[in-house]
């Protein structure tokens, strides 16, 4: 197959465990960098133009590495694939709702998905209220769009939190809070899927002063074993969201399992690190297996 990583370095750990696993599988693999793409729509034709090439007819499958910065111009590149029958490991619509926290909870609460409290709100007049839906502080208080831990507060007091709320809604800054789940103990579970099998999973551990639990914040990881529930709120939380390969977090709480964020560009690094599995070699056979079922379909 013609794989295109799309990738704004060939240098960062996953793109470079993704291009080797492709090519020791016998693949062509081309690391794009989408953004350096330019998108010419005319007279109904659709082109995407790389380094003086339309390449948009040049690959049988993208594998999206689309960073939180350039989320809308990496999707709308993705779009242009996909509209031209190209198979994508993160859909475009996926790669956008994964981006924003709030869409994503608000499609897993109403698809019955176990998420914290949450609430949201632009109205600086009722923070009190904002923290007493959630039973009071501790709360934790997050950015709408944030990444690997960053732009995630634990507020310990009422009083900590209003002051920190005003000054997230003085700088027009979208926000959202959740209650806090003490029994979690500053853990977490990254789960990596693909389509409808477990990659990987990985618990988190954050350090002894932080309760994030994000590797890149310093945190620490060991295999995580899941139970059915969890494989299957993963599995289906992915698929709800429209992404074929994608990184799922939850916590355990005293009333199960709770999905906190779905990232469609997990990174690979501490996974494969922690828990030994070759989750690279499995992205590049999920997706030799969904092409090889849509060959078979159109022959």
């Amino acid at each position: 197959m013609n794989i295109f990583i799309l990738s704004v370095s060939e240098n960062i750990y996953s793109t470079k465990r993704i291009y080797v696993e492709a090519k020791k599988r016998g693949h062509t693999v081309r690391i794009i960098n989408h953004t350096k793409c330019s998108i010419k729509l005319s007279r109904g034709k659709r082109k995407i133009i790389y380094k003086g090439e339309n390449i948009i007819d040049k690959a049988d499958v993208i594998i999206p590495r689309i960073g939180a910065s350039v989320t809308r111009h990496g999707a709308a590149v993705v779009k242009e694939f996909e509209m031209n029958g190209v198979f994508s490991t993160a859909r475009s619509l996926g790669i956008i709702r994964a981006q924003n926290k709030v869409r994503t909870l608000q499609i897993m609460n109403r698809k019955n998905i176990p998420i914290p409290d949450t609430v949201f709100s632009v109205n600086p007049e009722n923070i009190s209220e904002q923290i007493e839906l959630l039973g009071g502080a501790p709360v934790i208080i997050k950015l709408q769009e944030g990444t690997q831990g960053m732009g995630v507060m634990l507020a310990e007091s009422k009083k900590s939190a209003k002051s920190i709320i005003d000054a997230m809604y003085s700088m027009n800054t979208s926000i959202l809070l959740q209650e806090f789940i003490k029994e979690s103990n500053s853990e977490d579970i990254r789960v990596f899927v693909a389509g409808n099998k477990i990659l990987s999973s990985m618990k988190r551990k954050g350090l002894d002063d932080d309760f994030r639990s994000n590797i890149h914040r310093g945190g620490s990881g060991s295999v995580a074993n899941l139970s059915n529930q969890e494989k299957k709120m993963a599995i289906q939380s992915a698929k709800y969201l429209g992404l074929p390969i994608a990184g799922v977090d939850l916590i355990r709480s005293k009333r199960g399992a709770l999905l906190i964020e779905i990232n469609s560009t997990p990174g690979l690094q501490g996974i494969e690190a922690y828990t030994k599995i070759n989750v690279a070699e499995g992205i590049i056979k999920y997706v030799e297996n969904k092409c090889l079922k849509k060959n078979l379909k159109t022959k």
